[in-house]
């Protein structure tokens, strides 16, 4: 029996307080930067099974020191989204809070990080009563705010580099819309660099029945919506990736009014640094264009927000963790996972430390199911095999 083999044979004594757990956590969501029940559990179950921990920038931190080898770094994101959940789960959350404009709001874990906070707890035990069978450090990092794009960041801000051994490499997961107890791997880029941005359009307001009065920032708007189609299908190399949506227009509140503003959210999928910069250009370019064209008052504000790293595997590295996958689960149970357009903020750890990294996608869906995608309030993965994997 191989040493691997020996520390896996002890799950079997670890699954039922981790299906609790996970019950419980996916009942008790908590939003990004709210993870404040979620992180004292995470915390406690780490000094039970042995860990130093640490809480930083509303993150938790557990080293697990076993001698001398190498420093291996794990990380699982904590928060949830603003969906209220409808899978009728008989542990399905039931929170709410409010958002930014008053209104209540359900809260779920439809990304799947209920899934990541047990597996890296499930996997830090496992390492503690397999201790004698590995030597080296276990870093388990649990970090809060992946879905603001700033809680990896906040850790570091908080000193995260300076408050552990710094580790060799790092891996990370998510589960995704795969079969369960399948694993999907990628060299290379894996997760897109994502960027928002909060485009405030300038018009001049007037009476509905005088728009010669009036610089209708609705038509500006809608002008400036769909040349920004324009970016990816003529600006973008046939070929190259880029993704550029505008999820949101508002501007006015009564029909007999012309509205003075209007406020554009778009988002920014890229794989490339080039790519990416040209398109951010390109954005400003046309807005500011448009503005000049229907003769706005004064020049349109950008409002850069939410913004992701490229996740970009370690060729070497993804190609290890490839083969120990199918060393274990077979060839079969691993999965090219290709490049998938969503984002990320976990490479900001292993960037600060100037070390590779991999992240993979796990399965969590009966084979053959339309599984729900990740946002959606129907996501919740299959409990087993897909905390075991």
């Amino acid at each position: 029996m191989s040493r691997n083999q020996a520390v896996l044979q002890k799950l079997s004594a670890t699954r039922q307080w981790q299906e609790d757990f996970y019950r419980d956590l996916h009942a008790h969501p908590e939003l990004s930067g709210q993870e404040a029940r979620t992180a004292a559990n995470v915390a406690e179950r780490l000094v039970e099974t042995g860990y130093a921990v640490q809480r930083l920038g509303g993150g938790v931190v557990g080293v697990l020191a076993n001698g001398e080898g190498p420093v291996v770094l794990a990380r699982a994101d904590m928060d949830a989204l603003p969906v209220t959940e409808l899978t009728e789960l008989a542990y399905a959350s039931g929170e709410t809070s409010t958002d930014e404009t008053g209104a209540v709001v359900g809260i779920s874990h439809a990304c799947g990080h209920d899934v990541h906070v047990t597996c890296l707890l499930g996997a830090a035990e496992l390492l503690a009563r397999g201790a004698s069978e590995w030597q080296g450090t276990f870093v388990a990092l649990f970090q809060p705010a992946e879905e603001t794009a700033s809680g990896a960041q906040a850790m570091l801000d908080a000193g995260l580099v300076d408050a552990i051994p710094r580790p060799e490499v790092a891996f990370g997961q998510h589960v995704l819309g795969l079969e369960a107890g399948t694993v999907g791997t990628q060299a290379g880029p894996v997760l897109s660099a994502g960027d928002s941005v909060r485009i405030t359009l300038y018009g001049k307001g007037s009476h509905g029945s005088m728009p010669h009065l009036s610089v209708d920032p609705v038509v500006l708007a809608a002008s400036v919506v769909l040349r920004l189609q324009t970016i990816v299908s003529r600006e973008v190399k046939p070929g190259e990736f880029a993704v550029v949506t505008v999820g949101s227009s508002v501007a006015g509140t009564k029909s007999n009014v012309i509205a003075d503003r209007a406020v554009l959210l778009v988002n920014v999928r890229t794989y490339d640094d080039a790519v990416r910069s040209h398109v951010l250009a390109a954005i400003e370019r046309i807005v500011r264009a448009e503005c000049d064209a229907a003769g706005s008052p004064q020049p349109p504000t950008f409002d850069y927000y939410d913004q992701y790293p490229l996740t970009d595997n370690d060729a070497e590295v993804a190609e290890a963790v490839t083969q120990a996958f199918r060393g274990h689960f077979g060839d079969e149970r691993v999965v090219a996972l290709g490049r998938v357009t969503a984002s990320e903020d976990f490479s900001r750890v292993p960037d600060a430390f100037g070390i590779p990294y991999c992240y993979w996608g796990v399965g969590g869906f009966a084979a053959g199911a339309e599984a729900p995608p990740n946002h959606s309030p129907f996501f919740a993965p299959l409990i087993q095999p897909t905390l075991d994997t």
